[in-house]
């Protein structure tokens, strides 16, 4: 293989890339926005567009480069619900939804602790099985021609191969659907009647079967390339390390969420309360995890057009003593309940300085997750 197109569908950005595996950089991307639709049942993902921006790329980059392999990296907290013909039975929901808060107590009475599922109570849609409960709750009538539920990587891998799958590390980042120490379904699974749902378990790693014959011919590939199942995105960026390193050592994924991954970390002091969490990762494993909205947070409070700072910049800050306190993104972080504010007059701050006191604030928010992850060793940002 020398060529692998990887489908990377982030919450705010969806993203096709052409990644080179000899010198493993990217030579050709291509980006749309991911955008959420208001009609329908309730506010989901534009899946039609996504998938003719991914045909669409597809077919670019056999065109001028050729593809050896597809592989699939998608954000976490989504699913699509399968009828018996393997469309979509329901929308594929936004997980910043409301709509699962109007059963939350319904469904906070039935859920599994976090000693189990190492997935803290989470508000909107950001726990997997709260939005299956809410769905199932509120739409009985949709919910009941679901067939087979699968996580969003696996959605796309399915609609490329056509083999339906389940894999570990979507499956284990708060979705109160799996059990990481032991590896397999939670109770929370079995109690609503949703094993007989879910497609069987496999590796990320696994090569599900070639593309479909019609998709091959319709994109020009070859009809033997394969399509791999997939991975939720930040475990993808943790993955090449597992290879690579000996634990401990902690991996900071960056994007609409910064998520840190402490290999080799705690999982008895984590503080479910404080947005911490298990992750499972590639192999299977459980690690110990935390989290806040960083990306989407430094997009509210720099401007798009301002790149970087300079140490000036960063020393006029810390000779001020200007700092914003957390938390920008409220409900989720280390410090969920408390409300940002400004400590000095951050009125006068020129656009670069306000850029180093934001990146100030995300360093100090990172510094805060690994300490709650009992984070030791190396610490590599992606």
């Amino acid at each position: 293989m020398a060529h692998v197109a990887v489908i990377d569908i982030g919450k705010t950005n969806a993203k096709l890339a052409l990644v080179d595996l000899e010198s493993l950089s990217e030579i050709a991307v291509r980006k749309t926005p991911n955008t959420v639709v208001a009609g329908g049942l309730y506010p989901h993902y534009d899946i039609d567009g996504l998938w003719e921006f991914i045909l669409g790329g597809l077919k670019t980059f056999q065109n001028e480069f050729g593809i050896d392999a597809i592989s699939v990296t998608t954000h976490g907290v989504a699913a699509a619900l399968l009828d018996a013909d393997g469309a979509l039975a329901m929308p594929v929901l936004d997980y910043e939804h409301d709509g699962p808060e109007s059963t939350a107590n319904d469904y906070d009475a039935i859920r599994p602790p976090f000693a189990e599922t190492g997935t803290p109570r989470l508000r909107l849609g950001l726990n997997l099985g709260a939005q299956l409960y809410w769905q199932s709750q509120k739409f009985p009538q949709a919910f009941a021609q679901v067939a087979t539920i699968v996580a969003y990587p696996q959605y796309w891998s399915d609609r490329l191969s056509g083999v339906l799958a389940s894999e570990a590390t979507s499956l284990g980042c708060h979705t109160d659907l799996w059990n990481p120490s032991r590896g397999t379904w939670s109770s929370l699974v079995g109690r609503m009647g949703w094993l007989g749902k879910m497609a069987p378990v496999r590796r990320a790693g696994e090569c599900l079967g070639p593309v479909l014959p019609s998709l091959a011919t319709e994109i020009g590939l070859k009809s033997d390339v394969p399509v791999f199942c997939g991975i939720h995105d930040s475990n993808a960026s943790l993955y090449p390390h597992l290879k690579q390193r000996d634990p401990p050592f902690s991996v900071v994924s960056t994007g609409t969420w910064v998520i840190v991954m402490a290999v080799g970390g705690s999982v008895e002091q984590l503080d479910p309360a404080r947005d911490c969490l298990i992750n499972v990762d590639a192999l299977g494993q459980p690690v110990p995890s935390a989290r806040f909205m960083g990306g989407r947070e430094f997009s509210s409070l720099v401007e798009a057009d301002v790149e970087d700072c300079a140490d000036a910049d960063i020393a006029a800050m810390l000779d001020s003593k200007i700092m914003l306190l957390p938390s920008v993104q409220s409900g989720s972080g280390p410090f969920p309940d408390h409300a940002a504010s400004w400590l000095g007059d951050e009125a006068g701050l020129s656009s670069h300085q306000r850029f180093a006191a934001v990146s100030l604030y995300l360093a100090m928010m990172t510094a805060t997750c690994l300490k709650l992850t009992g984070a030791a060793g190396p610490v590599i940002v992606e």
